[in-house]
C-alpha cells in the first residue's frame, strides 16, 4: 500500500490534525475520527534526536505511524521538534535535578510541545483542531471549557494535562477519552492497525531503556557522598543525590547495618549542599509523611482559581488516589495545600493537581512541604 505522505506545500484540507505517535492510542484516535467522517491528517512529532545508544526508538515509531496513516488512507506529515523540546523541556529537567528536585517532564512536554508547538504547526497546515490519544475528555459548561477525567480510571491522564487552558481545550479533541483501554485494543485489532498489539511506551523518550543514572550522569557529573540515617549515622554511600527521589527503595545498596533490624531502607530526604542522602527504615516511616505543601504559582484550567480558599481533592503523583484537602490561593498565585490526612513522599518538583469530582481544576509545581526532615534542613539553611 502506498503511504500518503504529503508535502507541506500540498493542498491543506484536513480540519483536524491527529498527533500520531506510532502507538495504539493515537492510532485508534485517528481511526475513530475517520469512522466519524472527519477530515483528518496525521502529524508525527520527533521530540528527541537519536543518539549513538539508539534507545529512543523514534524511527521505529515513525514507521508505525506511517503504517497507520497508510492503512486509514489519510495524509501523513512529520516534524522534528527536538530543538523546541530541548529548550522548553529538557533544560528545565536538568536544572530541576541540579537543584535536588524531581521534575515531571511529561507535564511540561504537554504544555510546551504537544499543545503549543504541535498546535501551532497544525494551524500552519490549515487545521482548525488537533486530536491526541490522551485518556481525558473535554466538556463545555457555564461558558467555559472543562478538562474531565478519562472514563478508564486506570489510564486517566488529566494529571499530566492540568497545565492546559481555555485556548488549548477549545482546539483539542480526545476521541478515545470515553473508552477503556481494552476497547481501544479491540478496535485497533478489528481495523487491522499495525499497532494493535504494540506495547505501551513507558518512561521518558529521551531515556528509553537506558539506566537512568547513566543517562543523567552525561549531563550532571556523579559525586559520591554519604548515605545517613535520620539520626545522622552513616549507613552507606551513594553515587549522587540527584539520582534519588523521596520514597525510593531501589538502588540504595545498604547491607546489614549493625544494631538495625533487617527491614528495607527508603529515601526520606537529600541535602544537595552537603551531598548527603538521608534514609529511614519502613515504608510508613514518619519521616516520609507531610500534611502541608507550598507551591509555585498555580495554573487554573478555567483561567482563574475557583476562589481564594476551596475544598477539593488533589493528588501529588500519577495514579495516586484522590485526597481531600483545603487549598488557599495567595496573592502571588502560589497555593498552600493542607491535606486531611498525612501524605507519603510528597516530592518537590512534582505537581499537585486539583479536582472537583471528574473535573480537573488545575495544578502547580510543589515547592516545599512540612515533612520533618525537609523542615530541619530548611531551618538549618536559613
Amino acid at each position: 500500500m502506498n503511504t500518503p505522505v504529503q508535502d507541506p506545500s500540498s493542498p491543506r484540507s484536513a480540519r483536524v490534525i491527529v498527533g500520531v505517535s506510532g502507538g495504539v492510542d493515537s492510532s485508534v484516535t485517528a481511526l475513530v475520527l475517520k469512522q466519524q467522517g472527519e477530515s483528518i491528517a496525521g502529524l508525527f512529532m520527533q521530540n528527541w534526536d537519536e543518539d549513538e545508544s539508539g534507545e529512543c526508538r523514534a524511527e521505529d515509531d515513525r514507521r508505525d505511524a506511517i503504517g497507520v496513516c497508510g492503512r486509514l488512507g489519510i495524509p501523513f506529515f512529520a516534524r522534528n521538534f527536538a530543538r523546541e523540546y530541548w529548550s522548553g523541556v529538557f533544560e528545565h529537567f536538568l536544572s530541576e535535578y541540579r537543584a535536588g528536585r524531581t521534575p515531571n517532564p511529561d507535564v511540561l512536554c504537554n504544555r510546551e510541545i504537544k499543545f503549543k508547538t504541535f498546535l501551532d504547526e497544525a494551524r500552519a497546515l490549515g487545521a482548525e483542531k488537533i486530536a491526541t490519544g490522551h485518556y481525558a475528555q473535554v466538556g463545555w459548561r457555564d461558558g467555559r471549557w472543562r478538562l474531565l477525567r478519562g472514563a478508564d480510571g486506570d489510564k486517566d491522564q488529566t494529571y499530566f494535562l492540568h497545565q492546559l487552558g481555555q485556548e488549548q481545550l477549545a482546539a483539542t479533541l480526545f476521541p478515545i477519552g470515553h473508552l477503556p483501554k481494552a476497547e481501544v485494543r479491540r478496535l485497533a485489532a478489528e481495523a487491522g492497525l499495525p499497532t494493535a498489539q504494540k506495547k505501551d511506551s513507558t518512561g521518558i523518550c529521551f531515556i528509553g531503556e537506558r539506566d537512568f543514572r547513566d543517562f543523567l550522569g552525561q549531563y550532571i557529573p556523579a559525586q559520591r557522598g554519604d548515605i545517613r540515617s535520620v539520626d545522622g549515622s552513616k549507613v552507606g554511600e551513594h553515587d549522587g543525590v540527584f539520582y534519588y527521589t523521596l520514597g525510593q527503595r531501589e538502588g540504595l545498596h545498604i547491607g546489614g547495618v549493625k544494631g538495625r533490624p533487617a527491614a528495607p531502607w527508603f529515601v526520606v530526604g537529600k541535602d544537595v549542599a552537603t551531598n548527603v542522602l538521608f534514609v529511614d527504615q519502613g515504608t510508613d516511616s514518619e519521616w516520609l509523611h507531610s500534611r502541608l505543601l507550598d507551591s509555585e504559582p498555580a495554573h487554573w484550567v478555567g483561567g482563574a482559581p475557583p476562589g481564594t480558599r476551596l475544598r477539593c481533592t488533589a493528588k501529588t503523583r500519577y495514579r495516586q488516589r484522590d485526597e481531600d484537602c483545603e487549598v488557599t490561593v495567595r496573592d502571588d498565585g502560589s497555593v498552600s495545600v493542607r491535606f486531611d490526612r498525612p501524605q507519603r513522599a510528597v516530592t518537590p518538583g512534582q505537581s499537585v493537581v486539583f479536582y472537583a469530582g471528574d473535573e480537573c481544576l488545575g495544578g502547580a509545581v510543589i515547592l516545599r512541604t512540612d515533612a520533618r526532615l525537609e523542615q530541619q534542613l530548611g531551618h538549618r539553611a536559613a
